[in-house]
């Protein structure tokens, strides 16, 4: 009797809060009876990295692929590289897979745009890989380039749809001036778009420069998600974002990387504290190291960093600036504190947002100066969602 109770009041537990769990949702990738029969007969190109997974075994989609007899004719690297263990910025190599021994050509680097050379022997690009839903997520300007490369030479590309992990709209809008590889798109920080929707903007919206010829394009949704539900990556995105709260702050603290500030790299929990060599920073401390498989060489290596703990911070909700005001006023340094001031405003996307900062403007106010574009993006954001 009391087991039949306990089932009972399970049941009603899981239909009154019914969990939003990871397994629910099909990925794009993992519907190939959705895309196989567009690849059949043709050489296939794909964009993929370590987080282009199928499968409750996490099977790499090339290793997939190949065992359903797709021809495969060589593989595409982001930054990071294939195999995701590549540093941020570290120039990524031309070469094999030391599995398949199918080629492998660098989009990261010197070449980050395919070339027609390099697009000669294929019919079809396959593009999938894990966003986090930032503007300066360099897999999102892979993506772009691919696009327009595919555009430019006439060939196919299909776009695997997966979860945005940060799924927010906000941050100031992209100024074509401040146009570089953090930052491709006129729109915000947080584009709250899955990389589908993102690439149906980016062709709907001419944002290609052959805007007469749009890429040809086809992207497999996802089943089971929905925008604003949570999503966790079963592989960490990239090496310095190893879980779901580096995520979450990652917007936000991305910009103390055109300061002297560390985000933590070089520990095992990056872009969840903030600190430098001063204690005016505050009482937390934390020594940055060579750590293979996050990051070998960061800044302040093996000097004690002081300053602030995030990881049980919970009321980050989209993109803040309130943690990097508050170090720029402990900095006491004013412009200084902007060692590198170009690459700050790449990462913003405008100068807009330091020059206020150096006027003393409050959160508040900075955030003002954004909402009317930001409102005029979600209004072209509406056309593209694939997803409630």
């Amino acid at each position: 009797m009391q087991t039949r109770v306990f089932f009972i009041l399970i049941f009603l537990f899981i239909m009154l809060f019914p969990m939003r769990v990871n397994s629910q949702i099909v990925t794009g990738a993992e519907q190939m009876d959705q895309y196989l029969p567009l690849l059949k007969g043709k050489r296939v190109g794909m964009v993929v990295n370590h987080t282009s997974v199928v499968g409750a075994k996490q099977t790499h989609l090339l290793d997939a692929l190949l065992k359903r007899n797709v021809q495969i004719i060589k593989v595409f690297a982001p930054e990071h590289g294939f195999r995701g263990n590549a540093d941020a910025g570290e120039t990524v190599k031309d070469g094999k897979d030391s599995r398949t021994g199918i080629p492998i050509v660098s989009l990261y680097g010197d070449n980050k745009k395919p070339s027609a050379t390099q697009l000669k022997d294929v019919d079809v690009i396959l593009f999938d890989i894990q966003d986090v839903g930032a503007r300066f997520y360099t897999y999102i300007s892979t993506m772009y380039y691919v696009m327009e490369a595919c555009a430019e030479n006439k060939k196919e590309m299909i776009v695997l749809d997966r979860p945005n992990p940060c799924d927010y709209v906000d941050g100031p809008i992209l100024k074509p001036a401040y146009r570089s590889f953090v930052g491709m798109l006129p729109i915000p920080v947080l584009h709250g778009c899955t990389i589908g929707e993102l690439a149906q903007m980016i062709n709907g919206e001419g944002w290609i420069a052959n805007k007469k010829n749009p890429c040809s394009l086809k992207v497999i949704p996802m089943i089971g998600w929905k925008h604003g539900e949570p999503y966790s990556p079963p592989i960490k995105p990239s090496p310095n974002l190893p879980n779901d709260q580096s995520i979450r702050l990652y917007a936000s603290l991305c910009p103390f990387e055109a300061t002297r500030i560390s985000v933590g790299r070089g520990t095992t929990f990056p872009f969840q504290v903030l600190g430098a060599p001063n204690k005016k920073y505050g009482s937390f401390t934390f020594t940055p190291r060579s750590l293979p498989g996050f990051d070998k060489n960061p800044m302040h290596k093996g000097i004690t960093c002081y300053g602030e703990d995030l990881r049980n911070v919970t009321d980050v909700n989209g993109f803040t600036l309130r943690y990097f005001l508050n170090f720029y006023r402990l900095s006491g340094e004013n412009a200084a504190f902007f060692s590198r001031a170009r690459w700050f405003d790449l990462l913003m996307g405008t100068d807009s947002v330091r020059k206020a900062i150096l006027k003393g403007e409050s959160e508040e106010a900075i955030r003002n100066s954004w909402q009317k574009e930001l409102q005029d993006y979600k209004e072209i954001r509406k056309k593209y969602l694939l997803y409630k």
